[in-house]
């Protein structure tokens, strides 16, 4: 058999009279294909044409569509008088199927045009693998038609250009909407820490939250405890038949810790088994009954890890694309983003840290979903007194501080005061005792920036032994 010297174009001009003809009989049904199809997925360029008009007049209910009404508004159009004006138009009418499903026929069109975009985005691969300059390596190119295919791939209108106020407040009564059939409780996703949730209402989407804090103070354990309570939390909703889900997958970049160990800190937090147990495999029987049910308890959860050391921000980007095509991630993490890799074009790190921190900006908006990323503080909050951090000790890691939409500090004062133990025959011991007693097991959320609303300090319980964070029982938050 021959193989086809020459391929036509995916389309069908008789499908979109079909849609334009059931349209201008019943203009109801153009709402129902505005929410499928839009005007440059029709192939013929006078069919755009005569749908936006269409869609113009709906909008506006100006006047009701009819072949003399639409010939009147597009007497002027050159391909429109080409093809016969009026009678054309009626012709469509006539040619319109007597009961038509305009859904079924804007998702043919819908489908017509993706192909041909996707053969377009095939076509440019090709020729730009062919005729790449040397400046362009692979990586770019791959990053590209990443991006190309994400963009066909999602079907909303995020991120297609200016959208008028309408449209933005239609977006904010749909917040408002998920908080209401949540239990009026919030529009993000939960954290699994109550007053964390009730000040930020949640992870919201499309925004950036910088988790910092100096080593040792647990940033890892929090981020680790959130991830998991969301991913809890969608299960039971999605079992539950739940209308909006308060969590969702999560995609957890780890790029200081393999992903056994992150698992094995999520295990220990729910089996309150100790790490070192775990890792040396010294269980008793009681110990390891426990550790297998929680581990086929927890092996439906949907936390997808991704432990490649030195990833670029492109890397991110790129994989974190096609987990929301083809897992549904809403949530995405970093752990940490002074350990994701620079594009190399920067003069210095802090350039960097600016041109990474704004990227994840960019991602968190792209695929309309909260980005978590950690950050190290620098060591002059170990030079004071009072180690509480600012805002002020983000300013050596580029834009981060401006580009976040939120900031929170983790804190212990344990950590730090374990290590400044007087003389036991001093007369400050004493009181030392007293301190430690006081701040053990305690954590401090300090959420320092908060771009929609408010900010505040939260006390949590933390839990050493299994790396796990809590929230505070009503007797431990009053004292």
């Amino acid at each position: 058999m021959e193989q086809e010297l020459y391929r036509h174009v995916p389309y069908d001009i008789e499908v979109e009279q079909a849609l334009l003809g059931a349209m201008l009989v019943d203009n109801q049904t153009i709402e129902r294909a505005s929410s499928i199809l839009k005007a440059e997925d029709f192939y013929d360029p006078l069919h755009q044409r005569l749908y936006a008009m269409m869609l113009t007049a709906a909008e506006r209910g100006s006047m009701v569509l009819t072949p003399l009404t639409l010939h009147a508004a597009m007497k002027a159009d050159p391909g429109l008088i080409e093809v016969g004006g009026h009678a054309y138009l009626a012709g469509l009418v006539q040619a319109a199927p007597a009961i038509p499903n305009v859904r079924d026929l804007a998702r043919i069109l819908s489908e017509l045009a993706v192909r041909r975009a996707l053969i377009g985005i095939g076509e440019d691969i090709v020729n730009t693998a062919y005729e790449a300059p040397h400046d362009k390596p692979p990586k770019a190119q791959i990053e590209e038609a990443e991006k190309a295919l994400y963009r066909i791939s999602e079907t909303s209108k995020y991120g297609s250009g200016p959208i008028d106020f309408a449209e933005s407040l239609r977006r904010t009564a749909e917040l408002a909407e998920k908080a209401q059939a949540r239990g009026g409780r919030i529009s993000g996703l939960v954290t699994g820490f109550s007053d964390i949730d009730s000040l930020l209402g949640g992870l919201q989407p499309s925004d950036l939250i910088i988790l910092a804090g100096r080593p040792g103070m647990g940033k890892t354990s929090l981020a680790t405890n959130m991830a998991f309570h969301t991913c809890r939390a969608y299960v039971q909703d999605m079992e539950s038949g739940a209308e909006v889900p308060r969590g969702a997958p999560v995609l957890f970049f780890s790029l200081e810790m393999a992903a056994q160990q992150l698992s094995g800190r999520i295990l220990a937090e729910q089996t309150e088994i100790e790490m070192w147990k775990i890792r040396n495999g010294k269980f008793a029987d009681s110990e390891w009954e426990k550790f297998v049910l929680a581990m086929q308890e927890l092996s439906n959860l949907p936390l997808y890890i991704d432990d490649t050391g030195g990833i670029s921000l492109a890397q991110i980007a790129a994989r974190a694309r096609r987990m929301k095509r083809e897992k549904g991630i809403g949530c995405v993490m970093i752990d940490h983003i002074q350990l994701v890799a620079g594009s190399g074009r920067a003069e210095n790190r802090v350039q960097e840290l600016t041109e990474i921190s704004k990227g994840l900006k960019v991602l968190a908006k792209e695929l309309d979903v909260p980005v978590v990323a950690l950050s190290q503080l620098s060591r002059a909050v170990d030079a004071r007194d009072d180690k509480r951090p600012v805002l002020s000790d983000l300013r050596e890691s580029g834009s981060i501080e401006q580009d976040a939409d939120v900031v929170m500090f983790v804190y212990r004062e344990e950590y730090y005061l374990k290590t400044r133990e007087p003389d036991p025959s001093s007369p400050d011991h004493a009181k030392w005792i007293e301190r430690c007693e006081r701040v053990t097991g305690r954590a401090e959320v300090i959420v320092e920036k908060h771009r929609h609303g408010a900010t505040n300090k939260i006390d949590l319980q933390f839990d050493s032994r299994f790396t796990r964070f809590s929230n505070l029982a009503l007797e431990d938050a009053a004292r």
